[in-house]
């Protein structure tokens, strides 16, 4: 189903009076409501070998990486298993940045216009703007490197086509795909084919091309399923009541009692 977006008013004479008459831009699906992501938060379930989730030791998927890029994910498995990789949102109060921003247990809303997309997630601060207003990307010159990047895009029937471009690179420390430790650098391009499929669930098809990482688009789709009618949303950061903080100079996330003080030690000590 799709809405009508009242775009502008045009002030008409008719009969000596004068009157608004609403004028309707195009047609724009109807993406209201709560959604829910569909399975665990291993980024590539379509390549993922080992039982678990991305916290599980053993259990890592298969981009089509170079030698060099398959390396550091190796490395940052290890410390996976170890328990002691140093994930950016275990930190609290840093965006989750794109894609990962798509591969989410929280819930998400999309407030869609006819001149922006909006995708937001529960967990704040958390919202990508994907343009739709006919406007190209900036000039190289123009961009520089941002958690959810710069994205516009075009509408394929109901289908929203949107390319993003200027990620912060992975290897700053900054961002991560999952828990597994996936990466990418600051030359991540991503093409995103998103819309609600024959079974009424949201699909988000990401092909990703990285020249310093890939040696091939790898393509990734993420599904959401629209959560009953009248379901709310509540806003919450993680840094509030955080019982998860990180020991900065190893990596160990602690775990914090209803006491205030630390029930797990760091088997490194």
């Amino acid at each position: 189903m799709k809405t009508a977006i009242l775009h502008r008013t045009l002030l008409i004479l008719l009969g000596g009076s004068l009157f608004w008459q609403p004028v309707l831009a195009q047609d724009t699906p109807d993406w209201s409501g709560v959604w829910g992501m569909q399975g665990g938060t291993i980024f590539d379930q379509a390549t993922r070998t080992g039982e678990g989730g991305s916290t599980t030791p053993g259990v890592r998927e298969h981009p089509p990486y170079n030698e060099e890029f398959e390396a550091i994910y190796l490395a940052n498995l290890a410390l996976r298993d170890a328990g002691v990789f140093p994930d950016p949102n275990s930190y609290c109060g840093i965006p989750t940045g794109f894609p990962r921003l798509m591969n989410l247990p929280d819930v998400y809303e999309f407030a869609v216009t006819d001149k922006q997309v909006w995708i937001i997630s529960e967990n704040g601060p958390n919202i990508m703007r994907i343009y739709t207003d006919g406007r190209t990307q900036p000039p190289a010159d123009d961009l520089w490197p941002t958690h959810t990047g710069s994205s516009v895009g075009h509408w394929e029937g109901d289908t929203l086509v949107f390319e993003t471009l200027s990620l912060h690179s992975s290897e700053g420390g900054t961002t991560i795909i999952d828990r597994t430790g996936l990466q990418l650098s600051d030359a991540a391009r991503i093409v995103t084919r998103m819309g609600i499929n024959a079974d009424g669930q949201m699909q988000a098809q990401m092909t990703i091309e990285d020249a310093k990482a890939l040696t091939a688009p790898w393509v990734v789709t993420k599904q959401y399923r629209k959560l009953p009618e009248g379901t709310r949303v509540f806003d919450y950061a993680c840094n509030e009541n955080n019982r998860n903080p990180i020991d900065p100079n190893t990596g160990w996330t602690y775990t914090i009692g209803p006491d205030g003080q630390i029930m797990d030690i760091n088997p490194g000590q």
